[in-house]
């Protein structure tokens, strides 16, 4: 069962029957045997649901332990406990396999272990801090962990921020669903009009990195970029989605990372809840920025180490991750620099010009760190970031080539035509405009017109290619 199933769907029409049928006192009961059921469906096995169960149970303890005594070791020894199992079953094998020279084991790998140990280890942190108090029914906590529309793939929760929304029980709130309604809608369509079409091509190069060099490569980086966003996006969307159907709001995990004008005004907009965990249980923990500007290069290039570690094992990650902590200090130290080139040549930093040369440079730069980020290993992913400026092959564009991998004429068009559709709506939101509210104010029937045609166009246009994967949400591997 996943998110792009038609059973998922039934199963959330189900529970939201059972959940505005009951009490509002007994509804979270609904939210919770729901998020087991959805949980052991999507592990396929009972044993990874066991693990879980297991870790939830030690920071429900370590909760109440450190809510009567505020110890750094009972803090440090259950992030640890909180730690291990994640270490052990995301980067077990390359433990194993590079440090130690042993063979590889098959893990039990617990869907959503990343996010859901960012989770708790937060809970745990906030109430050592006295920002929270330790729930002290295990079946809440149980609820707050794991809540299916995010347990998967995010956005990471704040205990402080999503806790009363489940317990209280939510009264039906038309607006608000109407708003879930849009929001799986548009899920829908970054996935399958835009990350599934792309990923066909940005998949034949990195197949064949050695044949497809130079602008092959600069292409794939560039729908590589798109597909990464418009996929992890497409799962919040409907995460989001779902959650506002039984009047649950989800926190936003991204602000149209590619208007950015900055790596650093990036990393405020992509995925949010893990940039705010970084920095608020992280990079403020280290000193932040108040210790000097080398002390907070430094801390900024450990907290972007432990964020490449998150993502995933080895020096690919490593790289990404100090590629994303340069560019940042880099832009610190040449601060003055940019400001007097642009007064050189008449433009304001707030200038309309200014602001695209700077939103297509950032984006240039954390493309560059993407094609990293997607190769099989270090080595490959720079032997294509170096042909992407050694070979100058242009001829590409003017021929049939990018016709012959992956997709035809008219699955570039429809592509194209979904990029520009979430360019434009990314501009209009970013200007202040809600689609969301705007459909609200429609008719009813207006409204139904607008989900159907959605629908249809999706149906008929979506990639559903060779090689589709419904499951596959990138994000779901981190």
């Amino acid at each position: 069962m996943t998110y792009l199933s038609i059973t998922f769907y039934l199963f959330v029409a189900a529970a939201l029957l059972f959940y505005y049928i009951l009490p509002l006192r007994y509804r979270w009961i609904v939210l919770l045997l729901g998020s087991i059921f959805f949980y052991r469906q999507a592990m396929g096995n009972s044993a990874g649901l066991a693990v879980v169960l297991v870790t939830v149970t030690a920071a429900y303890g370590a909760g109440l332990l450190l809510e009567r005594w505020k110890s750094k070791s009972i803090l440090a020894g259950a992030v640890l406990l909180m730690v291990l199992p994640w270490l052990c079953v995301k980067n077990g094998n390359y433990i194993l396999e590079i440090l130690l020279h042993k063979s590889a084991v098959n893990w039990i790998v617990p869907v959503g272990i990343s996010f859901y140990t960012l989770q708790v280890i937060s809970y745990l942190a906030d109430i050592y801090r006295g920002r929270i108090t330790a729930q002290k029914n295990p079946a809440k906590f149980i609820l707050f962990v794991l809540f299916f529309p995010q347990i998967v793939q995010g956005p990471i929760p704040r205990y402080d921020r999503l806790a009363d929304q489940l317990y209280a029980g939510r009264r039906f709130d038309e607006r608000m669903v109407v708003g879930g309604f849009y929001r799986i809608l548009w899920g829908f369509f970054l996935k399958l009009m835009i990350a599934s079409q792309a990923a066909r091509f940005v998949d034949c190069v990195y197949e064949s990195y050695q044949i497809y060099v130079g602008y092959y490569v600069l292409v794939a980086g560039i729908l590589y970029s798109i597909e990464l966003y418009a996929d992890f996006a497409a799962c919040i969307s409907i995460s989001k989605g779902v959650a506002n159907l039984f009047g649950i709001e989800l926190a936003d995990n991204f602000r149209h990372p590619y208007l950015a004008v900055s790596v650093k005004d990036f990393w405020h907009r992509w995925h949010i809840t893990l940039s705010e965990w970084l920095k608020d249980y992280i990079y403020i923990p280290l000193g932040g920025s108040r210790k000097g500007r080398i002390r907070t290069y430094i801390n900024l290039i450990l907290t972007f180490l432990v964020s490449a570690i998150w993502h995933g094992a080895g020096l690919r990650f490593l790289v990404w991750g100090m590629m994303h902590a340069a560019y940042q200090i880099i832009g610190d130290l040449t601060r003055n620099i940019q400001r007097k080139a642009a007064r050189f040549f008449g433009l304001g930093e707030s200038a309309g010009l200014t602001l695209w040369i700077r939103r297509v440079w950032t984006f240039l730069c954390v493309m560059a760190a993407w094609i990293l980020f997607r190769a099989e290993s270090l080595k490959k992913g720079l032997q294509m970031l170096f042909s992407m400026f050694r070979v100058r092959n242009l001829w590409i564009f003017t021929n049939d080539s990018l016709l012959q991998m992956g997709l035809e004429w008219k699955e570039w068009m429809v592509l194209g035509v979904s990029v520009l559709i979430l360019f434009v709506v990314s501009i209009k939101q970013e200007q202040g405009v809600s689609f969301s509210e705007l459909i609200f104010r429609q008719p009813l029937y207006v409204r139904w017109l607008l989900y159907l045609a959605a629908i249809f166009g999706i149906m008929t246009y979506g990639g559903y290619g060779q090689g589709y994967d419904a499951q596959a949400f990138i994000y779901g591997g981190f």
